[in-house]
């Protein structure tokens, strides 16, 4: 008995108990739906992510108070760490040698912006930042001018704001030269920022600058504080930091051989983590699949030895005909694998059209990773081969004179 006409006989089988063949590939199909549409999410994650990551320079370093990922409650070392201040950002400015540019950066959300009567959602973003804020984080005016030293030195009521605000308050006219209220205080807006866009729905442009002088007098000192250092060059950001170290450990008074009690993040530091955390959802994703796939791997084996003993009289026929054991046992092993085959078939489909669902929906782009369509057929059909085995086993060791007295 050839390949083809067992694949035909397997077709037959499953033709005749339509509804059967489908409810026993039930789990096979939700698991190998889940891992194509688990692939094609953490991919599409993982690329947006990388591409705002990209947008950090290869040269540039942030120091932290915490952690970048923060889960469940702060152990209390880091609760317990002294803020970073202006002062911490100054020393670095003035005493590291391999480093072009430091920013101290506040930040506050939940701001409101007001002019003559109209205002925007209570969600503005809103920076203490200094004159290297543009270049570090790559955000540039589109009009006006950039937050100077000068504006920093006499802590003047200035502001850049962006795209979203310009067209929530100033749809029809520049907003250069125009004085806005954000929260209580009042600013003079000088600047436009470059539209940028949104990630995971979260937009870029709601943000407003000022200096930070002016976003401690205005605001309090009690805001925590990051700050943002770059190299002079990418291949020297190794001994930035190090030397950057060194320079805080002597300002925060660190003893020697005490770990750091700040956090230093790059950005192949963030992109390790994040992909360390997508790696987790992927792998627990995998075991709910795994599981799925058990239990449809059960049932194939279940309604397969349910399909010996009905076509037990089939199998004496020929079996007194010549047909010999591996014939046989070719003969069910192969109706297995086409019925696991079938419901990873379905659940490739399923879990495509669940990856472009959520790409849809969510900012994220949908790419279906050709080889995890492979990956879900491999699984399905060694799932059918490996449940397979067993009641095809038993078939094919049928006494043939017993078999035909079966009714």
């Amino acid at each position: 008995m050839d390949i083809k006409e067992s694949f035909i006989i397997a077709l037959g089988a499953l033709r005749t108990n339509k509804l059967r063949a489908v409810l026993t590939t039930l789990g096979i199909v939700i698991g190998v739906m889940t891992v194509i549409g688990m692939m094609t999410i953490v991919r599409g994650i993982n690329a947006t992510v990388e591409e705002q990551f990209e947008q950090i320079g290869t040269n540039t370093f942030f120091i932290q108070k915490y952690p970048a990922v923060r889960t469940g409650r702060l152990d209390e070392k880091y609760r317990n760490r002294e803020d970073l201040t202006v002062e911490h950002a100054e020393a670095i400015k003035e005493r590291a040698t391999l480093v072009s540019r430091v920013n101290p950066e506040l930040y506050m959300w939940g701001q409101r912006v007001r002019y003559k009567g109209e205002k925007t959602n209570p969600d503005i973003l809103l920076y203490g930042a200094s004159e290297d804020w543009q270049v570090i984080n790559g955000r540039y005016v589109k009009s006006g001018r950039f937050i100077k030293s000068f504006d920093i030195r006499s802590s003047r009521k200035v502001c850049v704001i962006g795209m979203d605000i310009k067209e929530t308050l100033f749809p029809f006219i520049d907003p250069v030269g125009q004085s806005v209220r954000v929260g209580s205080a009042k600013f003079q807006v000088i600047g436009l920022l470059e539209e940028k866009g949104s990630t995971f729905g979260q937009s870029e442009d709601n943000i407003v600058a000022i200096p930070y002088t002016t976003f401690h007098k205005v605001y309090g000192k009690e805001w925590g504080m990051n700050i943002a250092v770059q190299a002079t060059t990418p291949e020297l950001i190794n001994a930035a930091i190090d030397e950057v170290i060194g320079i805080l450990r002597v300002e925060r008074k660190v003893p020697p051989g005490k770990e750091n009690d700040f956090e230093i993040i790059t950005r192949d530091s963030l992109t390790e983590t994040w992909k360390n955390l997508t790696g987790v959802v992927f792998t627990a994703s995998i075991g709910i699949a795994m599981i799925s796939l058990l239990v449809g791997g059960i049932g194939i084996m279940n309604i397969m030895l349910v399909s010996v003993t009905e076509r037990t009289r089939e199998i004496g026929i020929r079996k007194s005909i010549g047909a010999r054991k591996k014939d046989i046992l070719w003969q069910f092993i192969v109706e297995a694998i086409v019925l696991s085959g079938l419901g990873g078939f379905i659940g490739i489909i399923f879990g495509i059209g669940l990856g472009q669902l959520v790409g849809a929906v969510a900012p994220i782009p949908s790419v279906v990773p050709m080889w995890s369509v492979f990956v879900g057929l491999g699984f399905s059909s060694a799932v059918g081969l490996f449940f397979g085995i067993y009641p095809a086993s038993k078939a094919a060791r049928l006494d043939p004179i017993t078999a035909l007295r079966h009714e």
